[in-house]
């Protein structure tokens, strides 16, 4: 459970979940938001890590184990390949944006931050996007990390560590609200996220929304079906999921209601995009009291919920290959992240060099971002919905999750109908093949 919540808990709710509700119009995104996450999400998180522990294996071999166990195709193992190619790519831009942590966790404690103003917040940042060399460094330096970690295995300290950090994370966030709520415009941040304005509800939004509790929860990307595997017997799935679920969205919304206030009290756009949080939280920092060690320990922390968080993207592809070939888990580990490593150059060299290549006309950051969020994931969840409540025996799973025979009906019917159909329409409508609403 800890090494769930870990994973889930990281910078899809500091960093991604602010910005992505300014570009989506604030309360329309929270709103939507919330109920993916509650209807779709949560049903989907019981069943991966039913999935997960079903099996005791990676998600590859868990999918094609499984669907031998129901007498189905072993090419069912192809969902799980999917979403172990899907988390390696989000590594390879979740490390650049992690190494944005590392180095203003360093110019918190070399006092870099002191005193600086909304001008100074957004030129600085600027100029640190511009510098690829520093990019680089702090990328490197963040894949590192990862591998150590998962070449020596997911361990009790790491857990342990988890039940120290993750409250702690928590407790800076309620200091930044309470410094939101004194020095910044937390009237207005409220009504921006809690205010519901339905004319701000396009598909795009709607995708978006998905997207984030996909990304966010960690589904769709093995990473949740491998530490299922890893859960013992007497743990409640439903319990676990919830408790996972609750604590991953109330940082959120911490997150998002600091952030707001410092945005509007200071005069800067919502929809500032991937560095609104390096534009707005090192105003608070720099100018509150105590704000050098504040500051230091938020993004000592926040730094590492993404380490947690990116071992449960490389962990995944490094289990399925040392349980199917002779190499070490070191090995495992090196082998998996290097790609990782090598496609996060191109992500860092897109901030700078490489700023004006695109496709379809999105930069490379964006592209793997739209790409893993609005369709990998979704995609994978889509099917693995398909595989629990079409192809997996009904025995197995009531047996696995151990609920009421109410709870049970309710989802199985979330997975087999509801998530599935709530998917393929989001999909329909953004791709204009359904009529748009909105």
């Amino acid at each position: 459970m800890l090494a769930t919540a870990g994973s889930a808990i990281g910078l899809g709710n500091v960093w991604k979940f602010p910005y992505m509700a300014g570009e989506g119009g604030g309360s329309a995104f929270v709103l939507v938001y919330l109920a993916c996450a509650g209807l779709v999400g949560v049903p989907l998180m019981m069943t991966e890590i039913m999935l997960g522990r079903r099996s005791q294996c990676n998600p590859v071999n868990a999918m094609a184990r499984l669907a031998r166990e129901a007498g189905s195709s072993a090419r069912w193992s192809a969902v799980g390949a999917m979403g172990i190619f899907t988390g390696v790519l989000i590594l390879s831009f979740y490390s650049v944006v992690a190494g944005w942590m590392l180095d203003y966790l360093v110019r918190c404690v070399t006092g870099g931050l002191d005193g600086i103003t909304a001008e100074q917040a957004q030129a600085r940042f600027a100029g640190f996007l511009a510098d690829p060399r520093r990019l680089l460094v702090w990328h490197s330096v963040f894949i590192a990390m990862t591998v150590i970690v998962v070449a020596r295995g997911v361990t009790q300290g790491l857990e342990r560590a988890n039940m120290i950090m993750m409250p702690a994370l928590g407790a800076i966030l309620i200091v930044l609200l309470g410094y939101g709520a004194v020095e910044g415009n937390m009237g207005r941040a409220a009504k921006f996220m809690f205010s519901p304005d339905f004319s701000k509800i396009t598909p795009s939004v709607v995708l978006s929304a998905m997207g984030q509790a996909f990304f966010t929860l960690s589904l769709g990307m093995g990473a949740v079906m491998t530490y299922g595997s890893y859960l013992q017997r007497g743990v409640s799935i439903a319990r676990t999921t919830f408790a996972v679920a609750a604590a991953d969205t109330i940082v959120a919304l911490l997150a998002g209601l600091a952030i707001f206030s410092i945005v509007f009290a200071h005069g800067l756009a919502p929809a500032s995009g991937p560095g609104l949080v390096m534009q707005t939280l090192p105003i608070a920092f720099g100018n509150m009291p105590g704000g050098r060690v504040a500051g230091a320990l938020f993004f000592l922390l926040v730094t590492f919920a993404a380490w947690t968080s990116s071992i449960s993207l490389l962990e995944p592809a490094t289990a399925w290959l040392a349980e199917n070939t002779r190499l070490s888990r070191v090995q495992s580990s090196l082998t998996t992240a290097g790609p990782a490593w090598l496609l996060g150059i191109a992500v860092a060299l897109s901030f700078s060099d490489w700023k004006g290549f695109s496709v379809f006309g999105l930069g490379i950051f964006d592209l793997l971002d739209y790409l893993t969020s609005n369709i990998l994931l979704p995609l994978g969840g889509l099917l693995i919905a398909a595989f629990a409540g079409w192809v997996m025996r009904e025995a197995h799973e009531s047996d696995e999750l151990g609920l009421n025979a109410l709870a049970f009906g309710a989802w199985r019917f979330t997975v087999r109908y509801f998530s599935p159909v709530a998917i393929i329409l989001i999909f329909l409508n953004v791709t204009g093949l359904l009529p748009r609403f909105g």
